[in-house]
């Protein structure tokens, strides 16, 4: 079976799941021996996710997608004006220097992505169509969320493959948009995802937010859990001397880092943890640093900057370290997630964890059993739950530990492709008996 998959970039800006989920179930299934080619669009990927870009051009280019949304003059050039726009040094630049995944902004082009060919963006279509019917022609057409359903009509005139929908976080995007946006484009993606062979969700929670918003009642709906390559992260059973408490995430407001710097003051003025240190990573987009400044002012005021590092966005085998270098990991998302990949990245190292009970996180957490579930969005139950892990390091630290084997069952890499592959099989069959 021949796969194609296409993923939006995000240029490393920022710790982005669905890239890590794509990236670690392309290698898998390549391990596994089977044919996946991954096509970049938007921006492109960089770090340690550029390798499993092969022959793929990116489409889609971020800079051309903003200037034939906003000039009717870009949507005549030619190709050899729009390559300049396209070259990853300059997106790379423009990613990090503007909005560009910001949904206020963006809401007007996504409806027109969603258009497909007969949005603003149809030169784009008919070349990465082009490009698909060039090469060899997949079995299996995947789009890593449904914010990509715009590219259903032009798959299904274009090419004889099963096309298959991921859908993880699509809510937190729509969410922002204003409403009569939101409840259009959830519209329509809701109408081309009737038109696919296969849907995929990344947790039970997230089954059911699609289910309520995007696919009720679909019986091509399957769930298959994220998972990471497990052969990256090794477990130091050593706690570190002295205690640290990690954030792994983007530094935004939604993923809660404030809510873990209040937390961080409660508990610093406890005598036992005056030592304590905050070590914060992932990344932010330009959109993030206002929040960020205001973060940094909080904990300057409460005189604890000096024990808060914060990190740039870190590639992988950074993570590793990042994480083993922690007493304990929490990023208290102030609404539910799909997932939560930082949860597997921190009990792979053998590093416990304190989240909200909502979203995904209770069922990654009561399968694994490696870490602590707080009511959401409360500063002291927070703070109260951090201090316990803290305090009884030995414990919480065999738990993390312990935890670590059940994520070898049930979120590893090699896992989820082999469900992944089910699934896209399933699909396969359900395209071959309807054309």
């Amino acid at each position: 079976m021949r796969i194609v998959q296409l993923i939006p970039g995000t240029a490393n800006t920022f710790y982005c799941q669905n890239c890590m989920r794509d990236a670690a179930v392309v290698r898998a299934m390549r391990r596994a021996g089977h044919d996946v080619t991954m096509v970049p669009l938007y921006l492109p990927l960089l770090g340690n996710n550029a390798d499993i870009i092969e022959d793929s051009p990116i489409f889609f280019g971020g800079i051309n997608v903003y200037l034939q949304q906003k000039w009717r003059l870009f949507r005549r050039t030619p190709r050899f004006v729009d390559c300049w726009f396209d070259d990853n040094r300059l997106l790379r630049w423009v990613a990090g220097r503007s909005g560009m995944t910001d949904a206020r902004e963006l809401g007007a082009t996504m409806l027109s992505m969603l258009q497909g060919q007969s949005g603003y963006q149809s030169k784009e279509y008919h070349r990465l169509m082009g490009w698909l019917q060039q090469h060899d022609p997949p079995d299996v057409v995947v789009l890593s969320n449904a914010l990509l359903t715009g590219f259903v009509p032009s798959l299904r005139e274009n090419l004889d493959a099963a096309i298959v929908c991921l859908l993880e976080d699509e809510d937190e995007f729509l969410d922002e948009l204003p409403d009569d946006v939101m409840h259009e484009a959830q519209r329509i993606i809701a109408q081309h995802c009737r038109e696919v062979d296969g849907l995929i969700a990344c947790s039970d929670y997230y089954a059911e937010v699609a289910r309520q918003r995007f696919v009720a009642g679909d019986d091509r709906l399957s769930i298959v859990p994220n998972g990471i390559d497990l052969s990256q992260y090794a477990v130091d059973e050593q706690a570190p001397r002295e205690p640290v408490i990690g954030y792994l995430s983007r530094m935004h407001r939604d993923k809660g880092l404030d809510l873990l710097a209040d937390a961080f003051v409660v508990l610093k003025r406890k005598p036992d943890l005056a030592s304590l240190k905050l070590c914060i990573a992932g990344g932010q987009t330009p959109d993030d640093q206002p929040f960020i400044d205001q973060v940094r002012s909080k904990l300057t005021s409460a005189g604890v900057l000096a024990d808060v590092t914060f990190l740039s966005n870190l590639e992988a085998e950074q993570r590793v370290a990042f994480c083993q270098s922690l007493s304990v990991l929490s990023v208290p998302t102030r609404r539910p997630e799909a997932f939560g990949m930082f949860i597997l990245e921190a009990l792979a190292c053998g590093v416990p964890v304190v989240q909200p009970d909502h979203g995904a996180f209770g069922q990654i957490i009561r399968q694994t059993g490696g870490g602590r579930l707080v009511v959401p969005n409360d500063v002291d139950a927070l703070a109260s739950a951090l201090r316990d892990v803290l305090t009884d390091q030995t414990t919480a630290r065999q738990q993390a530990i312990d935890a670590r084997y059940k994520v070898e069952q049930h979120f590893s890499a090699d896992t989820m492709a082999d469900r992944m592959m089910h699934a896209y099989a399933r699909a396969y069959d359900h395209y071959q008996r309807g054309a």
